[in-house]
C-alpha cells in the first residue's frame, strides 16, 4: 500500500468517527409593527390621529398671489402697484376630556414683498375649551360684511385675550378681555392698555345677526355695532351700522358709519358684490388719533368685488374702492388675487 492509499484511509476513518455537528438555525428578527396614520372622524373632514396618541390633527392652508394698485400701495416706493405673496398654515389640535374637546390651534403666516423684504409671523395660537378661549385670536370686530367696501371693524383686531363664549346650534354669545397694547391712542400717549368686548349672533331660517360692542379702557370710549344679513332674490343683501363715542381701540374710523351691500350670485362660480358705505364725522385710518371726532367732515364710499371659483380650493377675486373724503383727496384703490386653498 503506497502512501497516498494511507492517507485516504486515515482521512475516511477519521471523517466516519467524527459526530456530525448541525449548523445554527437561522432566526428571522420579527418586524417592528407599522403604525399606519388612521383618520379620525370625530371632529369633521381633514383630522387624523397622530400615531401613538389620541389627538386629532388637521393641516390646513393657503397660498395667495395678489397685485395691489392705488396710490403707493407699496409704501415706500412710488409705483402705482405692488405684487405680495403669502402662505398660511394651520395645525389644529383636537382631543376628547371630560369637559368637551381641548382645541389647540397654531397659525403661521409667511409675507414675501420681493425676495428681500419678508416677514414670518405667528397669526394666532390658543387653546380652547368648554367655551374657553386663551391666546392670540382674532376678535369679534375682525368680522365685516363679505365684500371688500365695508370700513367696520378695527385697526388691529388680532389681540393676546381670554373670552368665554356659549353656543348652541343657532346662537352664540361671549365676553372678552382684550389686551390692546397695539392699538390706538391719543397724542403724546402710547398703546398699552386693556379692553372689554361682547359678541351675540346667530341665524333664523335665511337671516343673520350679529352685534358685538367693546370698551377701551384707556382711551375711555367705547363702540358698537350691529350687522346683518337676508338671502334675497339671486343674491345676499347685507347691512351693518356702528357707533363710537370717541376714537378707541374697537373702532376710530369715524363716529358713526353705515355700509350696505348686494353679493349676486350670478352662477354657481361667479359672485359680483356692488357695496357702499357713508361715514360721518371721518378721521380715516392711523393708530395716532385725536381726542374726539368733533370738527371732522363725512366721507363716503363705493366700491365693487367680484369672485370667481376656477376649480375647487382655487379661485381669483379683484376688487376696487373709491373713497371721497370732506376733508381730504379722494383715491381709487383696488387688488387681483389668486388663492389656492388646501
Amino acid at each position: 500500500m503506497n502512501i497516498r492509499m494511507v492517507l485516504l484511509a486515515s482521512a475516511a476513518a477519521f471523517a466516519a468517527s467524527t459526530p456530525v455537528l448541525a449548523a445554527d438555525a437561522i432566526v428571522a428578527a420579527e418586524p417592528e409593527p407599522v403604525e399606519y396614520v388612521r383618520v379620525c372622524d370625530a371632529y369633521g373632514t381633514g383630522y387624523f390621529y397622530i400615531p401613538g396618541t389620541e389627538t386629532c390633527l388637521k393641516i390646513e392652508g393657503y397660498i395667495r398671489f395678489q397685485v395691489n394698485v392705488g396710490d403707493q400701495p407699496g409704501g415706500d416706493n412710488d409705483s402705482d402697484w405692488d405684487a405680495v405673496t403669502r402662505g398660511q398654515v394651520q395645525f389644529t389640535a383636537k382631543s376628547d376630556t371630560e369637559y368637551g374637546p381641548l382645541t389647540g390651534v397654531i397659525v403661521m403666516q409667511f409675507n414675501a414683498d420681493n425676495a428681500t423684504d419678508q416677514e414670518a409671523i405667528l397669526d394666532s395660537a390658543y387653546l380652547d375649551i368648554a367655551g374657553f378661549r386663551a391666546g392670540l385670536f382674532y376678535s369679534w370686530w375682525d368680522d365685516g360684511l363679505s365684500g371688500e367696501t365695508d370700513d367696520i371693524g378695527s385697526v388691529v383686531t388680532l389681540h393676546n385675550s381670554m373670552r368665554y363664549q356659549y353656543e348652541s346650534g343657532t346662537f352664540y354669545a361671549g365676553l372678552s378681555v382684550d389686551e390692546l397694547e397695539d392699538g390706538v391712542y391719543k397724542a403724546d400717549e402710547e398703546a398699552n392698555n386693556v379692553g372689554v368686548a361682547f359678541g351675540v349672533g346667530g341665524t333664523a331660517g335665511a337671516f343673520s345677526y350679529q352685534v358685538t360692542g367693546g370698551w377701551d379702557f384707556d382711551n375711555e370710549d367705547g363702540a358698537i355695532r350691529a350687522m346683518g344679513t337676508v338671502d334675497i332674490g339671486p343674491g345676499t343683501l347685507g347691512l351693518a351700522g356702528v357707533y363710537s363715542s370717541g376714537p378707541n381701540s374697537y373702532y376710530s374710523s369715524a363716529e358713526w358709519a353705515i355700509a350696505a351691500e348686494y353679493a349676486i350670485k350670478a352662477t354657481d362660480k361667479l359672485k359680483i358684490t356692488p357695496a357702499v358705505q357713508y361715514y360721518g364725522n371721518y378721521f380715516g385710518g392711523g393708530k395716532a388719533v385725536p381726542d374726539d371726532f368733533d370738527g371732522l367732515g363725512d366721507a363716503w364710499k363705493v366700491g365693487l368685488t367680484v369672485d370667481y371659483q376656477i376649480v375647487d380650493n382655487f379661485y381669483a377675486k379683484a376688487s376696487v374702492q373709491y373713497l371721497d373724503p370732506d376733508d381730504g383727496d379722494d383715491s381709487t384703490t383696488g387688488y387681483f388675487r389668486l388663492q389656492r386653498s388646501f
